[in-house]
């Protein structure tokens, strides 16, 4: 699948679905909190989106399976690196959660991810939210015109790594448009050669995943929750941006 380049009108399409995301997400840091259930954030989430005029992005895709996802966004608790299936638990003191929304309004879709704290939570856990969002921020410094992709994937292992920490590679960054998924695929580690040059009006969601042990996941048999093999926690922090000819448009922080 060839890269899409928008154009200005459609850049502002997608920062309208990517702003419905951002306020989805500070929505629900005020629900988060020990003894609410993912069920209960899923439920938050996708009365908001809907009151909005968009719809969850998430809510029965597939992504190959045979069963689309059944909730409206993910919700992943402390070891659960991504795709974790909104239910019954309850969230506790100490806990980190990630959750990842996707909002589509007029044809194009927003996604972004973030992780909470949940009451006090251990230093290790606190340094692990931090270096994860250090690493999209260092990887954006990349994400112009002219450079080349593969700096992006190089930047955010760097980071990670100095922190003490690891990234997942099984699972990716990537293009957002009119599909959630598009190309480029944007890996949380360095890739040999330079990677696709960047054009102004590329929309990517970059997304480091970022492991507090080894880097390595299994998947549950769910079939979508991916969780670390070590069952040491995983943080996830994601926003969509539009590449410039200076510093990355972030579209899904408002």
């Amino acid at each position: 699948m060839a890269i899409i380049v928008k154009n200005n009108e459609q850049i502002e399409l997608l920062r309208e679905s990517n702003h419905i995301v951002a306020r989805t997400h500070e929505l629900l840091k005020k629900y988060i909190r020990a003894g609410v259930t993912t069920k209960e954030l899923d439920v938050i989430a996708e009365d908001y989106i809907r009151s909005q005029g968009a719809v969850p992005s998430f809510k029965g895709y597939k992504d190959g399976q045979s069963v689309g996802f059944p909730g409206s966004i993910c919700v992943s608790v402390n070891e659960e690196v991504i795709h974790g299936i909104p239910g019954l638990k309850k969230l506790k003191d100490g806990d980190i959660v990630s959750i990842d929304i996707g909002a589509l309004k007029n044809g194009y879709h927003g996604d972004a991810a973030r992780t909470f704290k949940v009451g006090m939570v251990s230093d290790i856990r606190n340094r692990l939210i931090e270096v994860t969002s250090s690493c999209f921020f260092e990887a954006i410094k990349y994400a112009r015109a002219g450079r080349h992709l593969h700096e992006i994937c190089a930047a955010v292992q760097d980071t990670a790594e100095a922190g003490g920490f690891s990234v997942v590679r099984e699972f990716v960054g990537h293009g957002v448009g009119r599909q959630m998924h598009e190309e480029p695929q944007i890996p949380n580690y360095k890739q040999a050669g330079r990677g696709s040059r960047l054009f102004k009006g590329m929309t990517l969601a970059i997304e480091p995943m970022v492991n507090e042990g080894g880097c390595e996941v299994v998947i549950l048999k769910d079939h979508w929750t991916v969780v670390t093999k070590d069952r040491k926690c995983s943080a996830h922090y994601e926003n969509t941006i539009a590449v410039t000819d200076g510093d990355a448009d972030i579209l899904s922080i408002c």
